[in-house]
This record gives C-alpha cells, sequence and structure tokens, in this order.
C-alpha cells in the first residue's frame, strides 16, 4: 500500500496544503493503518463507527497512550474533514487513559561515550543536537550563514518556518569551520553544472545566482 494512488493522492493534497513532511509522513501512516484494520476496504465506505472502533482497538488491545491515539485521530478527522470532506461531527468516545512514558534521560558522560563511537559527521550532528537544543529536522537545514561563532549564536528554522537563535559551543567551531569548508568544495563542484543548494520560498526567483553563495550551502548537504 506504499505507493497506493490514493495515499499517493493524499500526500499531494497535503503538499500543496503546506503541511510538514513530518506531519505528511504521521497522517498517511494512521491512515494507512486503519485501512489494513479493516480489511483494506475505501475509506468512503466507512465512517465515524469505524474510526471509533479503530481507535479502541489502539486503546484496547495496542494499549498506546493518550498522545498516539490523539495522532491516529488527528490523522482520520483530516483524513474525512479535510480530504474526503466527509465531516466525521461528534464521535463520542473517551481517550485512552494511558499516560506518557517519560522520556529516558542519559548523562553527559553516556552522550561522550556514545559521540566517541561516531565518524566525524554524525559526531558533529548529534554533538550540535546536545549543545544547541536542536531537532534533527533543524540540524540538517543549517547552511553557513546561520553560524555567528563571534557570538557564539546559531540561527536555525524552526517549528511553523520562525527562525530562532540558539547557542552555539565555540568547543566546535573548527569542526564546524572544517564541515563548512567540505560543503563548499561540494558546492563548487554542483556550480559547474549549473546548480546549488535549494533556496527558501521565493529567493531563487528573486536572486537566480544566490545558490552559487557559500553562505547559502547546507552544512551538511546530501547525496541525493
Amino acid at each position: 500500500m506504499t505507493s497506493s494512488p490514493f495515499l499517493n493522492d493524499i500526500r499531494r493534497f497535503m503538499r500543496t496544503r503546506g503541511y510538514s513532511l513530518r506531519t505528511e509522513k504521521t497522517y498517511v501512516y494512521w491512515i494507512r493503518f486503519f485501512i489494513r484494520y479493516q480489511k483494506r476496504r475505501h475509506p468512503k465506505e466507512m465512517g465515524a463507527a469505524e474510526v471509533v472502533q479503530f481507535l479502541g482497538f489502539l486503546a484496547n488491545d495496542r494499549h498506546v497512550s493518550v498522545n498516539t491515539q490523539k495522532l491516529a485521530l488527528n490523522a482520520l478527522a483530516f483524513l474525512y474533514n479535510a480530504y474526503l470532506e466527509l465531516p466525521l461531527g461528534d464521535l463520542g468516545f473517551q481517550h485512552a487513559n494511558k499516560p506518557a512514558k517519560l522520556p529516558v534521560v542519559i548523562s553527559s558522560q553516556e552522550v561522550g561515550r556514545i559521540l566517541a563511537e561516531m565518524n566525524n559527521r554524525d559526531r558533529l550532528i548529534f554533538s550540535l543536537l546536545f549543545g544547541s537544543g536542536l531537532r534533527i529536522s533543524e540540524c540538517l537545514r543549517l547552511r553557513i550563514k546561520d553560524f555567528d561563532f563571534s557570538r557564539r549564536a546559531l540561527t536555525h528554522s524552526g517549528k511553523g518556518n520562525k527562525d530562532r537563535v540558539t547557542i552555539l559551543s565555540l568547543s566546535l567551531q573548527t569542526e564546524n569551520e572544517a564541515a563548512m569548508a567540505s560543503a563548499i568544495d561540494i558546492q563548487k563542484i554542483d556550480n559547474t553544472q549549473g546548480v546549488g543548494p535549494s533556496l527558501p520560498d521565493a529567493l531563487g526567483r528573486k536572486y537566480p545566482n544566490a545558490f552559487r553563495q557559500p553562505a547559502w550551502m547546507f552544512l551538511f548537504p546530501s547525496s541525493g
């Protein structure tokens, strides 16, 4: 069902309306799970009763947390209310009462031992996550222009595409500068082929040659 035309159309629907990639993946996961649970019946053939049945299955058989059940409900509400335009109405059910598990917090020494086992690139990524409090998606979107070593500040695009400033550990300056030099080398090679890093929003149209500027290069460019 991964290549289902129905699910692919839902993905396109979400992308044209600006949903984040994480939300898209989460919603598609729960919609797929719901369809499989209901023996692959098309959602148009079902409604509120089947949704409540599925949510009850998650609570009683899968013993999911309240937050997980709410995620599933949000995905199915989107499916029916926004995509199919078949509103579910008031479902009248009780959320699961299993409390969410508290995260396990590891010590600084344990973090150090984990980092020691990583290659240079992954060690820098996880050091930035740990030292600057970034999400993995925020870290992988970092550009060279986001680093201000003089102010010990790191600017990143957070939730809702809002720029946020956080602390930048100077102990990572050498590693960051090495990663920048490597990224710029990749950029120069790409530029010879007329390509470069993607630019946010309409900047690519306003400044068609900005992809050649080192400031816009990603610190961790992908290979694809």
